[in-house]
């Protein structure tokens, strides 16, 4: 477990990454719909557009991932891409909160939003290893 569980981790993370990031400028995430409803008020661009902006953002966060020469950058830009995953809890709390935004009764949406906390720890445990020598 030693040897392989951070690089597993490490390529598991890139492939989610890659993987649920590339449904959405495609149009193919469910999570399109709270994705448009949390950009819907940023100016600049239109929501689809945003939506295809975070989506690509996160293929990129996955594709460093999957090489330890850029781990620094997948974990600067996951960071940066979890502000914006986290809002909804804040700005859409009827949809993510049961009973009309009462805490601690996460929805679907909810749920799925609060499960970033174990991407973060598990960004921070391969992030950890970026000034390792190698053996």
């Amino acid at each position: 477990m030693a040897r392989w569980g951070v690089v597993l981790l490490r390529s598991t993370l890139g492939i989610v990454f890659v993987w649920f990031g590339v449904l959405k400028p495609l149009g193919l995430s469910p999570a399109e719909p709270l994705v448009l409803a949390t950009v819907a008020w940023l100016p600049l661009l239109d929501a689809s557009t945003w939506l295809a902006v975070i989506g690509w953002w996160e293929v990129a966060i996955g594709v460093t991932f999957l090489f330890p020469s850029t781990l620094r950058i997948a974990i600067a830009l996951l960071f940066l891409q979890m502000v914006g995953a986290f809002m909804p809890l804040v700005i859409l709390s009827d949809v993510t909160f049961q009973s009309g935004g009462v805490p601690f009764m996460p929805t679907m949406e909810g749920q799925y939003i609060i499960k970033n906390l174990v991407i973060i720890a598990a960004a921070l445990v391969v992030g950890g290893t970026v000034r390792r020598r190698p053996r």
